[in-house]
């Protein structure tokens, strides 16, 4: 008997090596894998205006959509678009189910022990959006009801700010959603005094109804968007990288800017940096 258990033991151990070895699909690099099947597969909200989103016509457009499908182009690869939320975005590229995230994320250094991001590809801020001519300033909302997506920088940014105005309740004041759309329903409905998150997607959405409502107050955070990708994968990196170089390098990176955030269309935001350059 004691040598079966010694056996079983020894072919469960076997086992157990067996699956703890990476699946050949996962272990390559990135990079290899996207130029062998000639498909990246990215990461894409789908309700954040104007980056990412579904527009009337129910066509997946914007911003970030953009930006993917030319890095995609360039690299000599088919666009494969995935949805991902807010909770999503990280996980999907830990999982290697997606290639590279592009997906309004803020390249935070608490993120980066998880993934590795491109250098910044976009610049924005946050700030507060209400009901047009209610409010002036950021010190208006104190004790006030402030929407916000769970499990974001904007939720920690504007906790931190009620709490540096003195709110003793702050943590209660900020009400927290899955979507940014559900955020724009509740300030519609008057459930919520204002909704906090980047700026850019507050006019997106504001957009949606002209004259109600209105960005209040200064920045109160630097939200640089980096594009996810997976951790240690550097020839991947530098691909995308060089890749957003060369785009601003040759006047895409604008044409592309300029159709979503120029001063002809109804999200407006002036270009606030220019892109990382390298010799």
């Amino acid at each position: 008997m004691k040598i079966q258990r010694i056996a079983f033991l020894a072919v469960a151990l076997a086992m157990a090596g067996a699956l703890m070895v990476p699946s050949p699909v996962l272990a390559g690099p990135t990079y290899d894998k996207v130029m062998a099947d000639k498909v990246v597969r990215a990461g894409i909200m789908t309700d954040s205006i104007p980056g990412a989103f579904y527009n009337e016509n129910k066509e997946w457009v914007g911003f970030d959509v953009d930006m993917a499908e030319e890095i995609a182009r360039r690299i000599g690869a088919k666009l494969e678009r995935v949805s991902v939320t807010n909770k999503t975005r990280i996980a999907f590229v830990q999982q290697g189910r997606i290639d590279m995230s592009v997906a309004n994320m803020t390249h935070k250094r608490e993120r980066d022990k998880s993934i590795d991001f491109s250098i910044t590809y976009f610049f924005d801020g946050q700030k507060m959006l209400a009901k047009k001519g209610k409010y002036t300033k950021l010190s208006e909302f104190v004790g006030k009801k402030i929407a916000t997506m769970q499990g974001t920088t904007s939720e920690i940014n504007v906790k931190n700010l009620l709490k540096d105005l003195g709110d003793p309740d702050y943590e209660k004041n900020v009400i927290s959603f899955q979507k940014e759309s559900e955020c724009f329903q509740a300030l519609r409905m008057g459930r919520v005094e204002a909704w906090s998150t980047d700026s850019t997607i507050l006019l997106g959405y504001a957009a949606q109804a002209p004259g109600e409502f209105e960005l209040v107050g200064d920045f109160f955070s630097d939200e640089p968007y980096g594009i996810g990708l997976p951790e240690d994968d550097s020839k991947w990196r530098d691909t995308i990288n060089f890749t957003i170089q060369d785009m601003w390098a040759d006047g895409t990176y604008m044409k592309i800017y300029n159709k979503w955030y120029g001063p002809d269309t109804k999200y407006f935001f002036p270009m606030t940096e220019k892109i990382e350059m390298w010799p």
